[in-house]
């Protein structure tokens, strides 16, 4: 009786260990990226942390061929509904990201 009380939870276990993991790749959801920038896409990256996939998603997201990070000016006030002034909402093939001093996004503009 013991044994088949301690058999459901280590079976269990296993097929815990065998199911497959998550998504290895981000991919567009459409599949095609057009390679021109909309940065308005992605004003919700604003105040996350600027990881390699948080990046990507971004990158793919606002259709950009190529990405470039770039430490801004420290920490300010970023914003995830006003636009960047003196900034484009789409244009280029390019998403800039800016970080602040504690690595988080306070910006995105195409350039």
């Amino acid at each position: 009786m013991r044994i088949a009380i301690l058999a459901v939870p280590a079976a269990l276990l296993i097929a815990g260990c065998a199911s497959s993991p998550l998504a290895q790749r981000v991919e567009p959801i459409d599949g095609v990226v057009s390679g021109q920038c909309h940065a308005d896409m992605v004003r919700g990256a604003v105040g996350l942390a600027a990881s390699g996939t948080t990046i990507e998603r971004a990158r793919i997201d606002s259709d950009s061929s190529e990405v470039l990070v770039v430490r801004g000016q420290g920490d300010r006030m970023g914003s995830a509904t006003l636009p960047e002034p003196g900034t484009g909402g789409a244009g280029g093939s390019r998403l800039v990201i800016e970080t602040g001093n504690n690595n988080a996004i306070t910006a995105v503009r195409c350039g």
